[in-house]
């Protein structure tokens, strides 16, 4: 970190091989200096060996990707912190414009990446419309960028909740009366090769939070009807397939929701 960075980046991750250095390359490559903090949960595939060359600090940490994500925040120095998952890829103006805007604006609390996807095959093609159909959605998008002092004012991220703790911290941090602004620039999310029955596992392990997430006084509710529309008008290709990836999705997240998670349970998916 050089003298003077105002922003720390914390990217938690367990087993990221084949994501990792390209995502910790575009924070090198932002256009306003950062600390970079990984913090790694019990990786085996050479995962910290990668970050490290890379990174400020290569921290361990966990059970899961919310305690990762305080442990990196509360390490780290940066007056503004910014949250990017191993498998993400910032634009290089995101830092450089998030500073501009807090700046500008002191009674900013967070900002929103906008997220778009990429990836193989005819599902992430799919997917990849979907998140452009979700771009202004505040029903959908969750900040990543947030004042200090609005991490600390919130206690950061719930970690009872191994899913939807994005939407918690962001709706939370509303709450608390911080004001929500976004970017301009995009993170890019690889979504590799997806499958149906790699949905459907990733779901159901999400799912297992849904009960709890549903008993926050600011949970969102889950449909997606607007967005669904907007698809249709601008992408009526990728509508069966989506269909099925959404009903694998859906069955996912009920299967899970029957076997609720206990707080121990830990993140690997």
């Amino acid at each position: 970190m050089t003298a003077g960075t105002r922003v720390t980046v914390v990217v938690p991750t367990r087993d990221s091989g084949r994501t990792i250095a390209r995502c910790l390359a575009s924070v090198r490559e932002q256009t306003a200096p950062v600390e970079l903090i990984v913090v790694d949960n019990a990786s085996g595939d050479g995962t910290p060996q990668i970050a490290a060359g890379y990174a400020d600090r290569v921290l361990d940490g966990g059970p899961e990707r919310s305690a990762q994500r305080n442990r990196g925040w509360r390490a780290g120095s940066g007056e503004i912190v910014a949250f990017v998952d191993s498998d993400m890829v910032l634009e290089p103006a995101v830092i450089e414009q998030a500073v501009a805007l807090f700046d500008a604006d002191p009674g900013l609390g967070a900002l929103v990446i906008p997220e778009l996807s990429f990836g193989r095959g005819v599902f992430a093609a799919c997917r990849a419309a979907e998140k452009r159909s979700y771009l202004g959605d505040a029903s959908v998008e969750a900040a990543r960028i947030f004042r200090r002092s609005v991490l600390r004012a919130t206690g950061g991220y719930d970690e009872d909740l191994s899913a939807f703790e994005d939407w918690d911290l962001a709706d939370r941090a509303a709450a608390s009366g911080a004001r929500i602004g976004r970017v301009e620039a995009r993170v890019w999310h690889d979504e590799g090769r997806i499958t149906l029955r790699a949905a459907y596992r990733k779901r159901r392990y999400y799912g297992r939070w849904l009960p709890v997430y549903r008993g926050r006084a600011t949970a969102r509710r889950l449909g997606r009807s607007r967005a669904a529309l907007r698809l249709a008008l601008r992408a009526p290709w990728c509508l069966p397939g989506l269909a099925l990836l959404k009903a694998a999705e859906a069955a996912g997240l009920v299967a899970g929701a029957r076997d609720p998670a206990r707080p121990s349970d830990t993140l690997r998916g």
